[in-house]
């Protein structure tokens, strides 16, 4: 019923910039909060960045002052501005889409991604 679509993931060398986006089709009325997580090989998934209904954003201490966070409410569409990369950056990214509700429903969901490759390498 709701589909989030990323792209931007890509080969970069260290230093780099990409920017990655987000976009949740389906019969939506609302979207509480939006995050980007990421998962290296061997690891555990983790909170990248997320950015609530309002203005309110919350980051990785390991991606402050390098990754932004931002969102638009009317193309439901998050994206994640990445500079600076550096090689323990290298991860599936992943969007996560909050308490999402549909259209003539009440219930709240969550969904995923399928997720984005990033890799920082010389």
């Amino acid at each position: 019923q709701v589909q989030l679509v990323e792209s931007g993931g890509g080969l970069v060398q260290p230093g780099g910039s990409l920017r990655l986006s987000c976009a949740a089709s389906g019969r939506i009325f609302s979207i509480s909060a939006m995050a980007w997580y990421r998962q290296a090989p061997g690891k555990q998934r983790e909170l990248v960045a997320a950015i609530s209904r309002g203005t309110s954003t919350n980051y990785a201490d390991s991606v402050k002052g390098r990754f932004t966070i931002s969102r638009d409410y009317a193309k439901n569409t998050v994206y994640l501005q990445m500079n600076s990369l550096k090689p323990e950056d290298t991860a599936v990214y992943y969007c996560h889409a909050e308490q999402v509700v549909l259209r003539g429903t009440t219930a709240f969901t969550d969904y995923w991604g399928q997720g984005t490759q990033v890799t920082v390498s010389s």
